[in-house]
């Protein structure tokens, strides 16, 4: 009988805060080892017990959990890590409550009760801190913007829209963590258009003053028409106390802009005053005796009373401060920056609202707002598109194609935003009082980095979290030297995306996918050779490399680059439901879209490590993308209609399908999504040479049946670059099908073989021309080595990886200093598909294939004497 795990390691992702914090995390599990409704329990590394809540996310066939998510409430924090067993909880200390009505939603923390609209305009209705309110309301809000041109005159038009809650829903409701689901969409505030779908998440932890909300907004609109020029989320705030003892807080670079509607600050501010002025920026509470400070209580009456406070991240490299008196008077500009922190404050006595905005200056052009600092009620907006900017444009950057120049795909212009959408995360604390400098800083550092817990590398790669990969190796001279370059390549691209800007609401999180040398830039105009959009599966590269290193600064790229492909570089509705478009210019630009650029493969890693219910919301988007193709064949410009209701490839067709079809089956334990896989690998098995034929077929979306085309009909790279044989290696694992892998192992031996083997093979009906670029087959090559034993294929995989610039050159002494508008480094023959797949395949053949390294050394230096 297998031994099962007793205890598991848990740490702190980021640098531990001393702040209370909500905790919500995901854990692997081998088939077998916990049962749905098994207990445990987590202590710190004080030995200190920690109040939790789980739940499973994924099941193994058996039955047996295969991920589950956690969630606790560190009220005191400071603990660096922890431990997770098997055995009864800790006694809860404080718990989320939820009730309803007909017509809200009540979340008692208790310490804050925060308040939800079912239906209208106020999605939020209030705050409340020990009876206190800190919020008396909250809204989305738009402004949209159009332009007509008649006898020569330009035209603007600005309308604005607001919130309007369709539908809400409790999906999780204590005992540690609560979460509502808010769905509507805007609504002109003068008319009945509805546009911008929206949908929002909130989640509070017991004990705590915090909120986190993940809100995503879908883009439906005609984008020759209907441009975004201000988009955000609006707070009531109760502003109570004389003015000089309210407060505005924006970070910036490094430290805060403080200011009150009623600064101290006059031409008479010395000794005593110049102290109570250094008070008041501080937060702290300010008094003045009517009799002693008459005079300068009239000169305070005497200056200006400021209403309104701004900060707008015009791009990634500036901001700027400014405020006003009133509506009608000129806005003052306070300063000019760099980079601001993303936070904000207002408030006045007996407590305020902090906001903080994920990813402020990354993906600008954002913004925060405050409106009647000097009234009873003050308005804070988050802007997650400042009106301060350049209306959001959605259009493509040409009236048409260009596939020869530019590599674009194909002839079609289906270049629309339509369908697809962009998350941001925010954080709220409801205070009691106006936060000093060290709490407004550990806010901004929370916001920006949140709180999670991880395993250990050894434990995720011992639990065999998501299929074959390799823990790094620095035994031998050759694997070390391996580490180093895979090490590398992520520190150049951490350094590319710093130097080339790639930042922006649309575009953060995405890499370009080749370089110009001659211009010395990416190919930001070039076409299909702009964005990456998930080509050749980057996603997987940066998680793999994150589980087997646990370094934060991976899973934050990996994190952004999730974040941005599931939401920007897919359609969530409309004609292309389920699909994703193809790396080009505009993101959403290319004509062809395939269900592989969203396929579930890719983004699952965050979803099982995180438990963030939004990516389940998008995976469940997918699920069945494959009926869309009926519509939208992939192979339309290379097979007409005929008998089959559509065209697809077992890859990267069928096996972004699997992928999808395989997550529906783990998380909500349905066959149906089990049986459509075996039904396509029963048609596979079928034809003639398993995955070595083909590799179109003819499918149908309702049976899930592929009918064989022919045994030599399209190149075969495309269906093991994209992810496919991730997936594939993991389904193997939870179908124990002996056949699935001997085929998979087939595929791998076979890839590289000259023609005249493979006509040995299968009968001289297969090309070798069909099999291009060897670097790309390494992972499945590494596969068939393994379950062959065969050394031949172990050491022409070697030999192919081995081979590779990526593998020859050490990046950070490769680059070169060139100017162009700036200083840059450059590494002329650059491109993102191979170094995703190149590190993808070594860290998979370092798994499998590790032990042939020596042999092929051997034989390297023989050559050489």
């Amino acid at each position: 009988m297998r031994q099962l795990v007793t205890t598991i390691p848990l740490h702190s992702l980021s640098q531990k805060h001393s702040m209370p914090v909500g905790l919500t995390w995901g854990i692997p599990w081998k088939e077998g080892e916990l049962l749905r409704n098994e207990a445990l329990r987590l202590t710190t590394n004080l030995g200190e017990p920690v109040p939790m809540q789980h739940w499973a996310t994924a099941y193994w066939p058996d039955g047996s959990v295969k991920w589950s998510a956690h969630a606790a409430a560190e009220a005191c924090g400071g603990a660096v890590a922890y431990t997770l067993t098997k055995g009864e909880a800790a006694p809860l200390q404080s718990m989320v409550t939820v009730s309803e009505t007909d017509d809200t939603v009540e979340l008692d923390t208790g310490v804050m009760v925060c308040t939800l609209g079912k239906q209208g305009r106020q999605w939020l209705r209030s705050i409340t801190r020990n009876g206190v309110e800190v919020c008396s309301g909250g809204e989305l809000v738009c402004l949209k913007e159009s332009s007509s041109e008649a006898s020569g005159v330009r035209t603007i038009r600005q309308e604005p829209f607001e919130s309007r809650v369709h539908r809400l829903t409790v999906e999780q409701d204590g005992p540690i963590r609560a979460v509502v689901k808010i769905d509507g969409r805007h609504r002109a505030a003068g008319g009945a258009r509805e546009w911008l779908p929206f949908s929002m998440r909130l989640y509070v932890y017991a004990g705590l003053e915090t909120i986190r909300i993940v809100h995503t907004f879908f883009y439906d609109g005609n984008p020759n028409e209907d441009f975004i020029k201000g988009l955000g989320i609006r707070f009531s705030v109760p502003m109570r106390g004389e003015h000089y003892n309210r407060h505005i807080r924006f970070s910036g670079d490094n430290g805060l802009f403080a200011e009150s509607p009623k600064t101290l600050h006059t031409r008479r501010t010395k000794g005593k005053y110049r102290q109570l002025f250094e008070q008041q920026t501080t937060g702290r509470k300010v008094s003045f005796e009517a009799s002693e400070d008459a005079y300068f209580l009239g000169l305070l009456d005497d200056s200006a009373t400021w209403d309104s406070f701004k900060i707008m991240q015009q791009s990634s490299e500036h901001y700027r401060i400014w405020k006003r008196t009133s509506e009608g008077c000129s806005w003052v500009k306070v300063t000019d920056g760099h980079r601001a922190g993303g936070l904000a404050f207002a408030g006045g006595e007996g407590g305020g609202l902090a906001c903080g905005l994920r990813h402020f200056w990354r993906k600008h052009p954002s913004g925060f707002e405050v409106h009647g600092a000097s009234q009873a009620e003050a308005s804070l907006t988050v802007w997650l598109w400042s009106p301060d900017g350049e209306p959001m444009d959605m259009r493509h950057y040409d009236t048409k194609t260009h596939v020869e120049s530019s590599y674009e795909g194909v002839e079609e212009l289906r270049a629309t935003p339509y369908g697809v959408a962009n998350t941001n995360e925010l954080m709220l604390w409801c205070t009691e009082e106006t936060p000093g400098l060290e709490m407004l800083e550990q806010m901004r550092q929370e916001t920006d980095n949140p709180s999670m817990l991880v395993c250990e590398p050894d434990y995720y790669h011992e639990a065999g979290a998501f299929g074959i990969w390799s823990l790094p190796d620095h035994s031998t001279e050759a694997t070390r030297r391996l580490e180093e370059r895979l090490d590398g390549i992520i520190a150049f691209y951490q350094e590319e995306v710093e130097q080339r800007k790639w930042y922006g609401l649309w575009d953060y999180g995405d890499f370009m996918h080749s370089y110009d040398p001659v211009r010395h830039v990416w190919n930001y105009d070039l076409g299909g050779c702009a964005w990456q959009n998930t080509e050749l599966a980057p996603n997987m590269w940066l998680w793999i490399m994150f589980l087997r290193s646990g370094r934060e600064d991976i899973f934050r790229m990996a994190e952004a680059m999730t974040r941005h492909t599931s939401e920007v570089d897919v359609y969530h509705f409309g004609e292309y439901a389920g699909l994703g478009s193809r790396h080009n210019v505009v993101h959403w630009g290319c004509g062809c879209k395939e269900a592989r650029i969203g396929m579930a493969g890719l983004h699952r890693y965050f979803y099982y490590l995180t438990a963030d219910e939004r990516i389940g919301d998008m995976m469940d988007e997918m699920k069945d993308s494959d009926f869309t193709t009926v519509n939208l064949d992939p192979m339309r410009a290379y097979f007409p209609k005929d008998e089959h209701p559509t065209h697809i490839r077992v890859g990267p067709d069928w096996a972004a399908f699997s992928s999808n079809w395989m997550t529906q089956w783990e998380r909500y334990e349905d066959k149906a999504y089990r049986d459509k896989i075996l039904v396509g690998m029963d048609c596979i098995k079928g034809a003639n040479y398993g995955l070595i034929s083909g590799p179109t077929y003819g499918y149908d979306p309702k049976t899930g049946v592929l009918t064989p085309m022919g045994d030599d009909n399209w190149g075969r790279h495309l269906a093991i670059c994209m992810g496919g044989p991730q997936v594939w290696f993991e389904l193997a694992g939870m179908l124990k099908d002996p056949d699935w892998e001997e085929m998979l192992a087939e595929f791998g031996v076979y890839y590289n073989k000259s023609q005249e083997e493979k006509d040995k093979l299968t009968n001289g009906q297969i090309s070798t021309k069909r099999f291009e670029h060897p670097v790309l087959s390494a992972a499945i090559v590494a596969y068939g080595a393994y379950y062959k034993k065969d050394e031949e294929t172990a050491l022409k995989c070697w030999d192919i990886l081995l081979g590779n610039p990526f593998a020859v050159v050490d990046l950070q002494k490769e680059a070169s200093s060139v100017t162009h508008v700036g200083q840059l480094n450059e590494i002329d023959w650059m491109n993102t598909n191979e170094a995703a797949q190149w590190s993808l395949n070594t860290i998979i053949a370092l798994e499998l294939i590790a032990d042939h390294l020596p042999k092929l050394q051997e034989i390297k230096l023989q050559e050489l004497t």
